[in-house]
């Protein structure tokens, strides 16, 4: 991974190309921002710097040597690579699960491209019902390896992806090793939520932030890496709402995305009908499925309905819907209004905290079918 293939952050590539140069690279760099604005690949960008035999005078790696060849292909054995996993279903209760179970997955998904989704790394892992984390023992297996010389004789790189999702045991852990690095040891920690970092943690780290990309910067991007044209490539930039991972994902009509439109425009007809029957197959369809999906269902919900309340200001730029959620909202947006909005945002609210904490799911989505069909008719 090159600076050079960094979509837009100046301020944050002049930073890292600085430390770089200066050569006084901090041992502990947090990177936060939002997700898709280009995080997971600065951090990949820097560690292959820091492995680089021959780094070139601008800070950027060479491109060229063994090492990085290695570290492109993040197979590098002095790049330690973490992120947020779950337990296999056929695992037992005392197996220690670390990175090494999903590294080929992981690695295959960044490699094909750094700027990932959430979303995509939740549908490889296959999660239903559980929370990926980041484990105490994936925080032992890292101390583990740094404790050890370096490989290839030169430094040690940890990249740690969504670092606020390390549970309390492994931040804990790995606090000593940031308090008290071992030579020539760089952790690169990227997160989108850093208040959820330990304030430890926080204050051991040197902090770049990077912003949202502009819409200008998101459609050159997609004008110059898939060949769209200016006209889809700015709905796609202007819907994306800052983050090049989003516009990717509109690139195609993705099928949960599609399903979960349908189910939205489903459930808001049976509402007007008031054909509890229908609501409660609805509800009974949606409890079918994991939990991390319900919850995205839901965040999907409180997106539709807030764009159609702002479709009714009739203000271009206000609205970041995809064509079939336009045509939608001609029809269904006078229905979201100064009435009925906070409810809706407020039962949306309470289905997902409800979900979170494990309520029955059948009971809470058709709960909050009945809740909206007595909401659209205000």
């Amino acid at each position: 991974m090159r600076y050079a293939d960094i979509i837009g952050q100046e301020d944050a590539l002049r930073a890292v190309r600085q430390m770089v140069s200066d050569r006084r690279i901090p041992h502990a760099l947090l990177l936060t921002g939002p997700e898709g604005c280009g995080k997971l690949p600065l951090a990949l960008a820097l560690a292959e710097t820091l492995l680089c035999q021959e780094p070139e005078a601008d800070g950027e790696p060479c491109g060229h040597c063994r090492n990085c060849r290695m570290a492109a292909a993040l197979a590098h054995p002095d790049l330690h690579l973490t992120f947020p996993i779950i337990r296999r279903k056929n695992s037992t209760s005392t197996e220690q699960v670390t990175c090494d179970l999903y590294v080929d997955e992981w690695r295959e998904m960044v490699t094909a491209s750094p700027y990932v989704a959430w979303d995509t790394w939740l549908n490889t892992l296959g999660v239903e019902n559980q929370q990926p984390i980041i484990t105490v023992a994936e925080a032992n297996a890292i101390v583990s390896r740094l404790s050890l010389h370096a490989s290839q004789g030169g430094r040690k790189v940890v990249v740690v992806w969504h670092a606020e999702l390390m549970n309390e045991q492994a931040a804990n852990k790995l606090l000593k090793t940031l308090e008290e690095p071992t030579p020539d040891t760089h952790f690169i920690l990227t997160t989108t939520k850093p208040e959820r970092l330990l304030e430890t943690i926080r204050s051991r780290t040197q902090r770049i932030a990077l912003r949202p990309l502009s819409e200008q910067q998101i459609a050159d991007a997609l004008t110059t890496r898939h060949g769209l044209d200016d006209n889809t490539a700015r709905r796609l930039a202007h819907n994306a709402c800052g983050s090049y991972t989003s516009a990717c994902s509109m690139l195609g009509v993705e099928e949960e995305t599609a399903e979960f439109f349908d189910l939205f425009v489903l459930i808001m007809r049976k509402c007007f009908q008031s054909d509890v029957k229908s609501m409660y197959q609805w509800a009974d369809r949606i409890a079918s499925w994991g939990r991390e999906r319900q919850k995205a269902f839901l965040a999907y919900c409180q997106r539709l309905v807030r764009e159609n309340f702002m479709a009714n200001f009739r203000l271009e730029g206000l609205t970041y819907m995809n064509a079939r959620e336009e045509e939608f909202a001609t029809r269904f947006a006078r229905f979201v209004n100064e009435r009925n909005i906070i409810g809706f945002m407020t039962q949306l609210d309470d289905a997902t905290r409800e979900i979170q904490q494990n309520v029955n799911a059948r009971m809470v989505f058709f709960d909050l079918a009945m809740q909206m069909a007595l909401l659209v008719r205000r």
